[in-house]
This record gives structure tokens, C-alpha cells and sequence, in this order.
């Protein structure tokens, strides 16, 4: 058996209100990186091992502009995405259950970004395959 990741941006949140306090620039906005709907796919095998990699070159679908993506042809993972997701990825790449006993599917994780003012909410898939 054999398993890959997908990964999809469900959402993106902006608090300006938290922006006003606290940013240097107030107007800074939501998230440049992801667009909602946005999906990845990671895969670690003989030909490919876009974890170790942090996601460039794993984006399928996009409403945006694939060159301006995070984990697009040109961009790997933003930073904070990656610290608050890549340990779901890496064990679910690996075979192992996402988060049992918390989910529904313990093949699956809901996570978002670090960034407190305009967090992104990536669904974690792991997907089985021969």
C-alpha cells in the first residue's frame, strides 16, 4: 500500500481589527499565499519526495495564478503553513493515522497557519493507493 497527501485550502480568515492593533502595515490584508479551494498533492516514493521539499511543485488546482502560490512551481510552502501543517503530512505520507479518536476519519486533519491575523484552514487528507 502506498500513500499520498492531498491538502486543500476550506478557508481563509481575516481579523483587521487585529491588523489595526498590532501589524506594522494595518491594511496588510488576508493571506497572498493561498486562494480557498486551492489543492495539493504530496507525494514521497522513488520519484518524488515533496515533503523534504516543502510543497513547491505539489499544486493541482488553483482559481490564482499558479506562479504566485505557495507550493506552486516557484513557491514551497509559506512558512508558517508548513510549521503548522508538515507534521500531519509526514505522518500521513508515511501510512500512519492523522489524528484518531479526534476526527471522524482518522485519515484526515482540519489545521490552519500560525499567522494570528490572517490564519488559512488546510484540510489533511491521507489517500491510500496501490
Amino acid at each position: 500500500m502506498k500513500h499520498k497527501v492531498k491538502v486543500t485550502v476550506l478557508d481563509k480568515k481575516l481579523y483587521p481589527e487585529l491588523q489595526a492593533l498590532y501589524c506594522q502595515d494595518p491594511n496588510v490584508g488576508a493571506c497572498p499565499c493561498y486562494n480557498v479551494g486551492d489543492e495539493f498533492i504530496f507525494y514521497r516514493d522513488d520519484e518524488r519526495d515533496d515533503f523534504w521539499h516543502m510543497g513547491i511543485d505539489t499544486l493541482v488546482k488553483t482559481s490564482g495564478d499558479p506562479d504566485t502560490v505557495a507550493g506552486g512551481p516557484k513557491k514551497p510552502f509559506c512558512s508558517e503553513a508548513w510549521d503548522a501543517i508538515s507534521r500531519y503530512i509526514y505522518a500521513a505520507i508515511e501510512g500512519g493515522s492523522i489524528m484518531k479518536s479526534w476526527m471522524k476519519n482518522e485519515n484526515e486533519m482540519i489545521a490552519c497557519c500560525n499567522d494570528g491575523t490572517r490564519p488559512v484552514i488546510f484540510k489533511i487528507e491521507r489517500v491510500d493507493y496501490e
